[in-house]
């Protein structure tokens, strides 16, 4: 039973990746497709792990040495298999870092209010910036590379970053400033956060570390003891010994 919610939970969340439309994982998901293979692959193992207890069930209540060799077999795979996606993104988390620097780098550079086609993708790092309270992924700067903002001599700024009060209101665009000094501005000049996204995502991360680290742990310890189980009760099914059945 607890792996068919287990299933149903991991289902559920690579549907909500594909779904999700108002946080930074929609960032990544509409501009890489590394994460949309992801999530493809997190339904594909919540309807193998919903499968999986299904048959464990089954060959528990009925006895059946296949089917439960058939569950310990998944088991040991998804076991191996978030063993070794964990150390994958361990070893490689400067170059995913690089990737996600490079995605919202061109986000950023490309920003444009009157673009129909790229609005739910720029409303969407809109919104990041107000939930975190952060301007730019390394920090304000990255808007000084915006063509539009450029254009403009950086007399406007990213209403998404304000933290003016007067600004609450405006949740996307870009608004101007009150009283430029001169006819040409920088970021320095701007009312807005001082911190990145990347520095607000990685204590996000921090803060969760434990939470993540012990849900993790928890699956693995519960997976290890369906493995013993099963195949503990395997052993002690005795198949039937036809050779004493008295011939007719």
């Amino acid at each position: 039973l607890f792996f068919q919610i287990l299933g149903a939970v991991i289902l559920g969340f690579g549907i909500w990746i594909l779904a999700d439309k108002t946080s930074f994982i929609a960032v990544l998901q509409m501009s890489s497709p590394s994460l949309k293979t992801g999530a493809y692959i997190l339904i594909g193992v919540g309807a193998l792990t919903m499968l999986m207890g299904f048959l464990g069930c089954l060959g528990a209540v009925n006895e059946i040495r296949c089917l439960l060799g058939l569950y310990f077999t998944c088991l040991m795979v998804i076991l191996i298999t978030q063993v070794a996606a964990g150390l994958v993104i361990y070893f490689q988390k400067e170059r995913l870092k690089e990737e996600l620097s490079s995605i919202v780098g061109s986000l950023i550079e490309n920003y444009d209010p009157a673009n129909d086609d790229k609005r739910n993708l720029q409303d969407t790092w809109d919104y990041v910036q107000r939930q975190i309270a952060c301007c730019g992924w390394t920090g304000a700067k990255d808007w000084e590379d915006n063509e539009i903002l450029i254009n403009k001599s950086m007399t406007e700024y990213p209403c998404s970053c304000s933290n003016s009060s007067k600004d609450l209101e405006v949740d996307s665009g870009f608004c101007n400033l009150d009283d430029p000094v001169n006819s040409t501005a920088t970021y320095a000049d701007w009312p807005v956060h001082e911190q990145g996204c990347m520095d607000g995502v990685e204590n996000w991360l921090k803060d969760n570390l434990g939470v993540i680290l012990g849900v993790c742990t928890g699956v693995a310890v519960i997976e290890l003891l369906g493995m013993i189980l099963s195949i503990s009760l395997c052993k002690n099914i005795h198949s039937e010994d036809y050779t004493k059945v008295p011939k007719s």
